[in-house]
């Protein structure tokens, strides 16, 4: 199989040369390989080769290019070229792992190279000129969209409890759901549920995310249900309003936090170790479903919190957004409050029943649609 030279191999080409010419082999490799040939966009190239870090920083150095030893202990090189990094690894076959780390030695074999990595479309090196190399024969299973791990499933995920969830998060965005998971995996998966616990709530709250912002992550989070993974990462999540969610949200642009807000769960900032404006962007949401209006909403707390909170009820209710409501959502977020403070000094004193009178006649001004204007609300005022 060749897969066309498009920009991201284009563009590596002189790191991937730096190796050939001193004789070694040179090959993109996983992700890079496996999202060209679905057609998706490539982000990173990461570059697999036979030379030993030591001689892959020597290499680098002496073509003029910056290379760092971002990973050397296990085998990798940063190289930059253009301004953009390339990571070289050499190939590599695990000695010991215990869930989270492995203990590797270099090898000068591609298989062993291929046999350490998690499914079979991950396991594919590309040549530079576009020739897919498929060590463990992964490719049928690339072609068909069907999500296996390499060799024994259960070895795979003690290698790396994390891949439980990659598991899912690949399912979601590269897999035919038609087709339903692959027996062993899901096996494999739930008899290791409990190693989920040794993992760091960073590294999940990262492969949660990314499964989140699935073009449709409802049948991975209904089997992670099936499972019981859900319950291990997410206490409290409920995933039967995502599906209808994912029909609301057509045209509408990919927010994991709303799909988040829908699937619910307890004490997820924490569990996932969001940043504080993921966590305030969920919690606007939920904040927004409180209120006793969308446009209210919209107005306190923004389109894009309101937008999500209408879709999220939409779905729990069973309906679709009302254009009339998203329309109110956007006028409620532009209008602005026409009193200020300064307008009622003289009337009240400085002070807290100042702020209190503001804050009642903001609140008769957004139960009346925003439509009081000033001289109006100057008559409501309470002395």
């Amino acid at each position: 199989m060749k897969i066309e030279v498009a920009t991201w191999l284009s563009d590596a080409q002189p790191v991937l040369n730096i190796l050939e010419s001193a004789g070694y082999c040179a090959f993109g490799v996983g992700g890079c390989v496996r999202n060209a040939a679905f057609g998706q966009p490539v982000a990173d190239v990461d570059i697999a080769t036979d030379a030993l870090p030591e001689t892959v920083l020597s290499l680098a150095k002496a073509a003029g290019l910056k290379a760092l030893p971002t990973g050397i202990e296990h085998g990798t090189v940063t190289v930059i070229l253009n301004g953009v990094p390339y990571e070289i690894t050499t190939f590599r076959k695990d000695i010991e792992t215990d869930g989270r780390r492995a203990v590797v030695s270099f090898s000068t074999d591609i298989s062993d190279d291929a046999r350490r990595r998690d499914f079979t479309m991950n396991a594919l090196y590309v040549q530079k000129d576009g020739t897919v190399q498929d060590p463990l024969g992964g490719l049928p299973d690339l072609k068909a969209r069907r999500l296996r791990f390499i060799e024994n499933a259960g070895e795979r995920i003690k290698e790396d409890y994390l891949r439980i969830l990659r598991y899912f998060r690949f399912f979601a965005h590269y897999c035919d759901p038609a087709q339903g998971p692959d027996i062993e995996a899901i096996a494999a998966i739930s008899a290791n549920l409990d190693g989920l616990e040794s993992l760091s709530a960073e590294r999940v709250g990262a492969e949660m995310r990314k499964l989140l912002a699935a073009a449709d992550p409802a049948p991975a989070l209904a089997m992670m249900a099936h499972t019981g993974v859900l319950a291990r990462v997410l206490p409290g999540a409920d995933p039967r309003f995502i599906a209808p969610l994912i029909e609301i949200e057509a045209g509408v642009p990919v927010r994991w936090q709303r799909r988040l807000a829908a699937l619910g769960g307890n004490n997820v900032a924490q569990r996932w170790r969001l940043s504080k404006a993921d966590a305030r962007a969920l919690e606007n949401i939920r904040a927004a479903m409180r209120m006793a209006s969308m446009s209210e909403a919209g107005y306190r707390l923004g389109v894009v919190a309101a937008t999500d909170a209408l879709l999220v009820q939409c779905a729990s209710l069973g309906t679709m957004a009302d254009p009339a409501v998203l329309a109110a959502i956007k006028q409620a977020a532009e209008a602005r409050f026409p009193l200020k403070a300064a307008d009622l000094i003289g009337r009240i004193p400085a002070g807290p029943a100042l702020g209190a009178e503001l804050k009642r006649l903001e609140a008769v001004w957004v139960s009346s649609s925003f439509s009081l204007g000033k001289p109006a609300l100057d008559k409501l005022v309470q002395y």
